[in-house]
């Protein structure tokens, strides 16, 4: 796409901070609601610091994923998401093909572990997750679980600030956001370095939206992730913050609010480093049964719902089934 560049000029990524809001400050409840209102109808992106999740958890997650990921190649691939039948665990270089704006792009240059709450096998994506032996990699599970809980409890309050942010009822999304059938993600990346021969020709993550409603994003010191500018079709980058996570909506909050809030383009490129990068994305994608249509206070006096309803699980399947199938990883649609 010709008219998509980069740039060097800097686009401001909103940074807000939420500690006045988790503390119930009704001030700086409104303040954030404005906020967040203002990120999500323009650049769909923003950094939320003052958080629930200790620095502590951050740290622990984050060695241990750091572990895992250098661990023997033979070691992780017995956890391959290629054994279970709800795609969980270890994801290989290349497994996954997110780049929705080049179609000679190449495969995603990560490697990645998926976790999902434990559930019974039946519906798409539940099931049991995958850990490596205790005596392979001590405190893994205990760790990786200790921060998933803590970022599905930040996700959760970041639904009602939304809520208030849309002039809805605090609670609105409460049903969606606890996660009743256990889809919600938390997938740790690990993204090699990458020599001088690849650098700038091969993606971390091709450029695309996020298939749900809401995504909190742990990166680590090194950069790479970058956003779409729409109004000017130039790639900026998001600075990293310690410890804060980077928030975006998906496609099916877009569409919730009729377009009102926008799921913005991003990507991972391959900067030329001899560093390993670190981070993890936490999806929370809600209930499989949820019917998805145009919010109250989304459609103009006048006007039609941009879009039809569309239940969940119909959504979820199509993207997963289009984004691991470019990168040659077969996934099974269920009844």
């Amino acid at each position: 796409m010709g008219s998509i560049e980069d740039s060097t000029s800097e686009v401001a990524i909103p940074v807000i901070d939420i500690s006045g809001y988790l503390a119930g400050d009704p001030t700086a409840t409104a303040a954030c609601a404005a906020e967040l209102r203002a990120a999500c109808e323009n650049q769909g992106f923003l950094q939320v610091i003052g958080h629930s999740v200790p620095e502590s958890t951050q740290k622990k997650f984050l060695d241990a994923i750091a572990k895992f990921f250098a661990l023997p190649l033979e070691e992780k691939e017995k956890l391959s998401q290629t054994n279970s039948p709800c795609y969980r665990g270890y994801e290989r270089v290349g497994g996954q093909k997110l780049d929705e704006l080049d179609d000679n792009a190449t495969t995603d240059q990560k490697e990645g572990f998926s976790v999902r709450p434990e559930r019974p096998l039946g519906r798409f994506l539940a099931g049991p997750n995958q850990w490596p032996e205790d005596s392979v990699l001590p405190g893994f599970q205990e760790a990786y679980m200790e921060y998933f809980w803590a970022v599905h409890s930040l996700s959760k309050a970041m639904f009602q600030l939304m809520a208030l942010s849309l002039g809805l009822d605090r609670t609105y999304f409460d049903y969606f956001a606890s996660d009743p059938n256990g889809i919600c993600l938390c997938r740790a990346h690990h993204y090699p370095p990458t020599p001088p021969d690849a650098a700038g020709r091969t993606r971390g993550v091709g450029a695309h939206t996020d298939f749900g409603a809401l995504t909190l994003l742990l990166q680590d010191t090194v950069g790479g992730l970058e956003v779409l500018h729409k109004r000017t079709g130039t790639w900026h980058p998001v600075p990293p913050i310690a410890g804060a996570y980077v928030c975006n909506i998906g496609d099916l909050m877009e569409r919730w609010t009729n377009n009102r809030y926008r799921s913005t383009m991003h990507r991972v490129i391959s900067l030329l480093s001899r560093t390993d990068r670190y981070s993890c994305a936490f999806f929370n994608d809600g209930a499989l049964d949820m019917i998805v249509e145009a919010l109250p206070g989304c459609v103009p006096e006048g006007e039609s719902p941009a879009y039809e309803p569309l239940r969940v699980e119909e959504h979820i399947v199509k993207r997963y089934v289009q984004s691991y199938g470019a990168g040659g990883t077969y996934i099974e649609q269920k009844a």
